[in-house]
């Protein structure tokens, strides 16, 4: 009889003993500070990973008591965050730019001029982009004479900062057929004593696409792999990439098919009609860490280059207001396209005329979609009686915080003292919808968050600078910043009930932040200890 009741006591004790070891899961993470990022604002102290998801966030004694894993990381009182999504960037383009001659931050012409001087002269092209005459002396669009000294005989090309104007060589011209009589429709070919100074303006620089040449695709994907290295680093694990061609989303997703695409791209197909055809037939497409199922549209330039479009004309240029990228009709239809496919329409609108016309032609349709999620790229001009349409159509402000502390410098000249009260006004633009999404437009900005955080929250630049902070008023709170970056983007693009929160069946994509992200750290360089995409460690600083 004691030998049967000690059989069994033992019994009982290994029963409870195998109780006790827990539920096994891929990955435990304790000893944190995990904002949640839910409508609590929930900050837990461990969390449980199987299959890429969170099983439970929670109290450390729960979590570690509960669950039982081979790999179990000591965080070690850091903070835990959302991967973050930067809403509005450019992966290609980024690219591009480094494949080629990165003109970014140069502070005279004289020294744009010394960089090109060490390009090989054996190349079938020139390629560069970065230069930012607002940054000179001598603030003036330069010409082509030193371009076409330096490189007579291949084609050249330097693209502005923000993409919207690009100085050609005479070659490049001659062989694109342009002219001082050529006239683009929502472009501009820029003339001084009656010839090209070779400055072309938005529309215009689609005259030299076919002549000027590109890198190869290899390439491209060699230069990827490290720019979403760069992400990683910054605890970025996802970008809204904003506007790409066929051939570029044919890259995009050879990589996610091969496994090195790592982090989640939400790619905007750029409004034309080769991308039409190919939304048409693939319909939307979600496949691993790609996603497609937008469109990017332009209605206008860009305000340092004074392609903005406005209601009245510039304050230092008095004859000029602006071009319309894309006229009236040419939008409508985009609108219909965009509804009949079941794809999301964002558009590009800087001035307050463009938004203006965005705003109105997004509230036409508003019924016959409710849910479309309509998004208004930079929304950097909105005339303040045109504000309530955001919130009354549902229409998402997409922006970027470092334009604000960047454009501060010459905003005023653009714009006068009247147009500044609709200027960079995130503040009034979240109290539209109750959400605001953010961006840094990389390459044109710094592709750091935390220089979008910085610049959101503070209103100044790497330098605090202006002292006071650019239009103090319309500054954001740093809770409503990093929601800006971790769950609105993915409500603005379709993906919130998959990720965004760190909460129970959501995605187990986070960062580990290296230094603590408060009011009193952000003027200090930050990074990511760890970053995991899916429950993975896909960076690590150590």
């Amino acid at each position: 009889m004691r030998i049967l009741i000690t059989l069994l006591f033992s019994t009982v004790i290994l029963l409870c003993s195998s109780c006790y070891k827990g539920e096994e899961v891929d990955l435990i993470v304790h000893n944190a500070r995990i904002h949640c990022m839910d409508d609590a604002n929930t900050v837990a102290e461990a969390m449980a990973i199987k299959d890429g998801k969170i099983v439970e966030v929670g109290p450390e004694r729960q979590i570690l008591n509960k669950y039982r894993s081979d790999e179990i990381l000591d965080a070690g009182q850091r903070d835990i965050y959302p991967g973050f999504t930067d809403a509005h960037g450019h992966l290609m383009e980024y690219a591009k730019q480094k494949l080629g001659i990165d003109l970014t931050g140069a502070t005279s012409w004289e020294s744009v001029i010394r960089q090109l001087m060490k390009h090989p002269r054996n190349e079938a092209f020139v390629l560069a982009r970065g230069w930012d005459n607002t940054l000179w002396e001598n603030a003036q669009l330069p010409d082509n004479a030193e371009l076409n000294r330096l490189f007579p005989n291949i084609p050249a090309a330097l693209y502005r900062v923000d993409g919207h104007a690009v100085l050609v060589n005479d070659f490049l011209l001659q062989k694109a057929g342009i002219s001082s009589k050529t006239k683009v429709q929502g472009g501009k070919v820029e003339l001084k004593n009656s010839k090209c100074t070779g400055i072309l303006l938005d529309n215009a620089m689609g005259l030299i696409e076919n002549y000027l040449g590109d890198f190869k695709a290899s390439s491209y994907k060699q230069k990827l792999v490290g720019i979403q290295e760069e992400l990683l680093s910054l605890g970025i694990t996802g970008v809204h990439e904003a506007g790409i061609t066929d051939t570029q989303f044919d890259i995009l997703r050879q990589m996610n098919q091969a496994g090195t695409l790592k982090i989640q791209v939400y790619a905007m197909l750029a409004a034309n009609d080769a991308n039409y055809a190919l939304a048409k037939k693939m319909g939307i497409w979600d496949k691993g860490n790609l996603v497609v199922r937008s469109f990017k549209l332009y209605l206008d330039g860009a305000l340092g280059s004074r392609g903005a479009l406005l209601k009245n004309n510039y304050s230092d240029a008095p004859t000029e207001n602006g071009l319309l990228l894309t006229s009236r009709e040419n939008y409508k239809k985009w609108i219909q396209r965009s509804l009949d496919l079941n794809y999301q329409l964002n558009v590009h609108a800087i001035g307050d005329s463009a938004n203006a016309l965005a705003l109105h032609s997004m509230a036409d349709v508003f019924l016959e979609n409710p849910d479309h999620r309509w998004r208004i790229e930079h929304a950097q001009v909105v005339d303040p009686k045109d504000l309530p349409l955001f919130m009354e159509y549902a229409v998402i402000p997409s922006v970027q915080p470092t334009h604000a502390t960047t454009d501060c410098r010459w905003a005023l000249d653009r714009l006068g003292a009247a147009r500044m009260k609709g200027a960079y006004a995130y503040r009034s633009l979240y109290e539209q919808l109750g959400m605001i999404v953010l961006g840094t437009d990389f390459p044109v900005e710094s592709i750091d968050p935390f220089a979008t955080i910085r610049s959101a929250v503070l209103r100044t630049n790497a330098e605090s600078k202006p002292k006071k902070g650019f239009n103090i008023s319309e500054a954001l709170s740093l809770d409503l910043v990093l929601r800006g970056m971790t769950i609105w983007p993915q409500v603005a693009s379709f993906q919130e009930s998959k990720k965004g929160k760190l909460t129970e069946g959501m995605e187990a994509t986070f960062f580990i932040a290296a230094k603590p992200i408060s009011l009193q750290t952000l003027n200090t360089r930050n990074y990511a200890w760890k970053t995991f995409v899916k429950g993975s460690c896909v960076m690590n600083a150590e």
